[in-house]
C-alpha cells in the first residue's frame, strides 16, 4: 500500500538501537506500509511542522522516529520517508531534531530520491 523510504541517518538510528526497540520500529513500520487508516497511538502529525512521528516505548524510555509523507493526509499518502530517530529526554528535543530533519530532507530532496 505504501513505499516506506529510509535515510542513512535514519539507519544509523536503527542499527545503534538494541533488538527489542528495532523489532518495535519493524512492527509499526509493517503497520504503516500496510494499514490504510493509521491510529494516533501509532503516528501523529508533530504540530506546525510537515512532520509526523512515530512513538516506540521501551523500558519507560520513548524513541522518536520523525518521518515526512508525500500528500497532506496520511490516509492518501503512497510514499513515506523515515528521516531521523531520537530517544526522548525532555521537550526541548524535538525542536532540535525538527531542525535536523529539515537539513536531512533538504538533501534527500537535492538528491532527488524520492
Amino acid at each position: 500500500m505504501r513505499t516506506i523510504f529510509k535515510t542513512p541517518e535514519f539507519i544509523d538510528f536503527l542499527n545503534n538501537s538494541e533488538t527489542n526497540v528495532t523489532d518495535k520500529i519493524d512492527y509499526l513500520v509493517e503497520i504503516i506500509t500496510t494499514q490504510a487508516v493509521i491510529n494516533t497511538k501509532i503516528a501523529k502529525k508533530l504540530i506546525n511542522t510537515d512532520f509526523y512521528e512515530m512513538r516506540v516505548q521501551v523500558n519507560n524510555e520513548y524513541r522518536i522516529i520523525v518521518f515526512t509523507i508525500d500528500h497532506d493526509n496520511i490516509t492518501q499518502s503512497r510514499n513515506i520517508l523515515l528521516l531521523n530517530g531520537f530517544i526522548k529526554k525532555s521537550t526541548k528535543d524535538y525542536h532540535k531534531q525538527i531542525k535536523s530533519a529539515i537539513k536531512i530532507l533538504e538533501k534527500w530532496q537535492d538528491q532527488n530520491l524520492i
